[in-house]
């Protein structure tokens, strides 16, 4: 489509960045760390063939928020506290926040690994407890991320900046993983949000996503909510 003088495209070096695409993604890590704990909980003890879908789960669950908040530590943090004064605790505290989230996820590694294998109910109980634990600090985090951390990127960042992000997360995850994040943001996601996510990834990208993506996705969260549907589209 063709731009006008009088409508230029926007310079993504000078136009703000479009920061509600991090709420979509964290709408996406709210559900999952909800429905982990649920899900667990509800394993019969002995169960070991449940006990190991649900612990692959999990480990893709926590690749991809390492991946995501590796890309905000390397991306977002050091350019925000370059540019704020007084609004750099902000910035700290979400800094702290995430080396607190990674001991959750450390100590959920942990646990797992004392689960997965024998399905014992006190194993189980021990593991829901940590995930738990590691869903309130997590939703503690993403909302005050979302409340005070998100308008300080949206004044004091370029979209060239914010999509460093993104780039860094495409680049650092390994490639089979990277359809099945895309159904798990995409997941709760309205039209509008569809749309404009979707229509930032290349064409070949886009046709791989509707072609075998979202059918594998929809496959695999069958499978790990024991027939519970997904809703991605």
């Amino acid at each position: 489509m063709k731009t006008t003088r009088e409508h230029p495209a926007p310079d993504s070096a000078t136009s703000a960045p479009d920061t509600h695409e991090m709420v979509v993604i964290h709408r996406g890590l709210r559900r999952e760390s909800r429905l982990l704990v649920e899900l667990i909980a509800a394993t019969a003890p002995g169960d070991t063939a449940r006990a190991r879908v649900l612990a692959d789960h999990f480990r893709d669950y926590r690749l991809g928020l390492h991946q995501h908040h590796h890309g905000e530590d390397e991306h977002l943090w050091p350019k925000l506290l370059a540019r704020v004064d007084l609004e750099a605790d902000r910035v700290l505290r979400m800094e702290a926040q995430h080396e607190r989230i990674a001991a959750t996820l450390t100590a959920a590694g942990e646990a797992l690994t004392g689960w997965e294998h024998g399905a014992d109910e006190a194993a189980r109980d021990a593991l829901v407890a940590v995930l738990a634990e590691h869903r309130a600090v997590l939703v503690e985090h993403l909302d005050q991320e979302e409340e005070s951390l998100l308008p300080l990127a949206a004044r004091h960042l370029s979209a060239h900046e914010w999509n460093a992000l993104g780039e860094h997360f495409v680049t650092h995850t390994p490639k089979p993983k990277l359809l099945f994040f895309l159904g798990m943001v995409l997941e709760e996601a309205d039209r509008a949000e569809r749309a404009a996510m979707l229509s930032a990834l290349p064409l070949p990208a886009r046709l791989l996503w509707y072609a075998v993506g979202r059918p594998a996705y929809a496959r695999r969260i069958r499978t790990v909510r024991a027939g519970r549907p997904a809703y991605a589209r």
